[in-house]
């Protein structure tokens, strides 16, 4: 049952079923990482469909990036759930990542088995070209509505400039936008919210307790189940890892994986050092959540150590293992902390805090444009030290390494993007098959 009634997503609201057929689509085209993901939702649920308004989505997006786990999926988690409540929640949220599942468990059978990868560069180069232009359409999207003000623009510009130039981890860039914004809010009118209808049902101390304690005894309810089942091993192993990461992941994917790679590698001996760079190959070559890359991991750990099961079903049950530690407590962070942002969403401070967050957030989708365009069309990226004092480095790429076929397919996509307007689906349907292309004539 939905938790509260609100008036301002556009009428008529979507049935259950509509939402569901949207966010399936969504879950198939959600490449680009977190930047073209939102940039994806955003386009459909608040411009096609109407079915969100820009306050209510930018809300729901501010609260997501404070959480520790995959802030896309989260989101789509957060509008499923203000669409049909906890049954629209979980259907969102999972079929944001079930496509990719899906794929990556396929990929990685077909890994173990041959360990042949020879055509994912050829995938990649085609289909990154065309991502670099879907990230540039979703950061010009969202900083159009987010920016709309001179303090917001300069918040935008700050983040970009910690986090491109001196490191600093995204959270405390998060950290000080919303501080900036709640200290501006005492005495201005820095956030560009709108006004509009409250909950019609108070929030439940009680029942977020208890939400709590049935989501954990849900998401730990398999590690009760394996040790019964195959006692101490590494499913057992993978659930527990796993379940750590799930809670410390604060800075999106890159800022765990070289963690959790070291630890797959050295610590447990799941898999060989070369191996984690071609997950996150075929990560990139999938829909959803970069972070899917954990089930690769999941699957080669279990294929190799079966146990009591055959190397296929012991590697789909890990991989199902790492998605589910994984997932899941993004789901209860939604579930817990969702209506209280949506009873304090019309706080002066705290919407002019989340206002400069909504514009940090703009800082982060840039850097990491930038980021992921310098390694679409550059072989080699160097991180070089201004000012090795204060940390200032500049990531300058060596020119002589320019892919000019990247460079080509990226103006390409961009002109059917933004002059031909034929939308994301042709653009990485062509860009996939000028991939194939290349690898066909080389």
């Amino acid at each position: 049952m939905t938790e509260f009634l609100h008036n301002d997503i556009s009428p008529p609201p979507p049935s259950f079923w509509e939402m569901t057929a949207v966010f399936g689509r969504i879950g198939l085209l959600s490449f680009g990482g977190p930047a073209g993901q939102i940039g994806l939702m955003h386009r459909v649920l608040v411009d096609e469909k109407g079915w969100l308004t820009e306050e209510r989505f930018l809300h729901a997006l501010n609260y997501c990036m404070l959480l520790p786990g995959p802030e896309a999926q989260q989101l789509a988690t957060y509008s499923g759930w203000l669409l049909h409540g906890r049954r629209g929640g979980i259907v969102a949220g999972t079929l944001f990542i079930l496509p990719g599942f899906l794929v990556i468990v396929a990929l990685a059978s077909a890994y173990a088995l041959y360990q042949d990868t020879h055509w994912l560069p050829a995938l990649l180069s085609g289909l990154k070209a065309g991502v670099l232009a879907i990230v540039l359409e979703a950061l010009l999207r969202v900083a159009k509505r987010a920016l709309t003000n001179r303090s917001l623009v300069v918040i935008a510009a700050a983040a970009f400039i910690a986090l491109f130039f001196f490191g600093i981890p995204f959270p405390l860039v998060i950290l000080a936008a919303g501080i900036i914004g709640f200290a501006k809010g005492r005495g201005s009118a820095l956030s560009p919210l709108e006004k509009g209808g409250e909950m019609t049902a108070t929030p439940s101390w009680k029942r977020l307790v208890l939400g709590l304690l049935f989501g954990v005894v849900i998401w730990q309810l398999p590690l009760l189940l394996l040790w019964v089942m195959t006692g101490p091993g590494t499913l057992v192993d993978l659930q527990i890892f796993f379940s750590k990461m799930a809670v410390v992941t604060f800075g999106g994917a890159y800022a765990v994986l070289a963690y959790v790679a070291q630890v797959a590698v050295d610590t447990h001996g799941w898999m060989m050092p070369g191996e984690m760079l071609d997950g996150l190959a075929l990560a990139e070559a999938t829909p959803g959540p970069l972070v899917l890359v954990l089930s690769y991991i999941g699957f080669l750990a279990a294929f190799r150590h079966p146990g009591l099961f055959d190397p296929m079903t012991s590697g789909i049950l890990g991989a199902s293992v790492a998605a589910w530690a994984t997932f899941v407590p993004s789901f209860i962070f939604i579930f817990a902390g969702a209506p209280y942002m949506e009873k304090l969403r019309h706080n002066r401070l705290l919407s002019a805090a989340l206002a400069a967050i909504t514009a940090a957030v703009v800082g982060v989708i840039l850097n990491l444009s930038v980021w992921f365009g310098l390694h679409v069309l550059f072989a080699e990226v160097e991180r070089i030290p201004l000012l090795p004092a204060v940390n200032l480095h500049v990531s300058w790429p060596a020119w002589q390494t320019l892919d000019l076929f990247s460079l080509c397919l990226f103006i390409v996509s961009a002109t059917t993007l933004f002059r031909l307007k034929l939308g994301m689906l042709p653009v990485l349907g062509l860009c996939i098959t000028a991939g194939f292309v290349r690898l066909w004539l080389t």
